[in-house]
C-alpha cells in the first residue's frame, strides 16, 4: 500500500535542523553560539577571509570547533609531465590571475591554518591532501579521487571561466570556447599528470573565551 505524505514535509531533514539562506560575507545575525562551523570550497567566492574567520570564531561556542577545507589551485606534476607550454598550464596561470585582479584569492587552501590562528582559534591542526586530476595515480583511493576531479573540471570548464576571463582579461566568448576545447583535448592526454592540492585546518575556541552573542 502507498501512502501520500504531505507535500509540504520533508522527511530527509532532522527536526531539529534548520536551514537558513544568508550572504556570509555580510554581519552575521545569529541568535546562538555553534558547537560546530564547517566552511568546504568556497575558494573565489569569499573577498575578506580574515574576517570570515574572525566571524566564525565570534559564533563559535567556547570549547566548540571550526573546520575549513579549501584548495591550492595551482596546478603541478609530480613527474614534470605539465609543462609551461602546455595549455593547462597557460589556463591555470590566467584563471590565477584574473581571480586576484578581481580582488579574489583563488588559492585559500595555503593560508587557512594561518587565518584560523590568527582568528583566535587554538589547537589548530592543519594537512595537505594531493588532487589528482584524471585516473592516472596508481594508488586506488588517489585514482578514484582523479576521477571524480576530472569530471568536475571537464563539465565545469566554462563555469570557471567565462566570467572571469571575460571581465577581467577581456577575452571575448568565443576566445573562451576556444580555451576550454583545448584544454579539454589535452586532458584526455593519459600522460599528463597534472594535480592540486586540497588543504584542511581546524582548530578549537578556547572554552574561556566568551561567546559573540553573550
Amino acid at each position: 500500500m502507498i501512502r501520500n505524505r504531505p507535500a509540504h514535509r520533508n522527511y530527509r531533514v532532522p527536526p531539529n535542523v534548520r536551514f537558513e539562506v544568508d550572504d556570509v560575507e555580510q554581519d552575521w545575525t545569529y541568535h546562538q553560539p555553534f558547537d560546530y562551523i564547517h566552511c568546504r570550497f568556497m575558494g573565489n567566492a569569499i573577498r575578506d577571509w580574515p574576517r570570515l574567520h574572525k566571524q566564525c570564531f565570534e559564533y563559535t561556542a567556547p570549547g566548540g570547533w571550526a573546520e575549513f577545507i579549501d584548495l591550492d589551485l595551482r596546478w603541478t606534476s609530480p613527474d614534470g609531465s605539465l609543462k609551461a607550454e602546455h595549455a593547462g598550464m597557460k589556463f591555470n596561470e590566467l584563471f590565477i590571475k584574473a581571480s586576484h585582479q578581481a580582488n579574489i584569492e583563488p588559492c585559500p587552501g595555503l593560508y587557512l591554518e594561518e587565518w584560523m590562528k590568527d582568528a583566535g582559534f587554538t589547537d589548530v591542526k592543519a594537512e595537505k591532501f594531493v588532487w589528482p586530476v584524471g585516473t592516472w595515480p596508481k594508488d586506488k583511493d588517489l585514482k578514484e579521487r582523479g576521477a571524480w576531479n576530472y569530471l568536475q573540471i571537464m563539465e565545469g570548464l566554462e563555469a570557471f571561466t567565462f566570467a572571469l576571463f571575460t571581465k577581467q582579461l577581456g577575452y571575448s566568448k568565443a576566445e573562451v570556447e576556444v580555451i576550454c576545447a583545448k584544454i579539454r583535448s589535452e586532458m584526455k592526454d593519459p600522460k599528463l599528470h597534472i594535480m592540486f592540492h586540497l588543504h584542511v585546518a581546524y582548530g578549537q575556541k578556547p572554552a574561556a573565551a566568551s561567546a559573540g552573542t553573550s
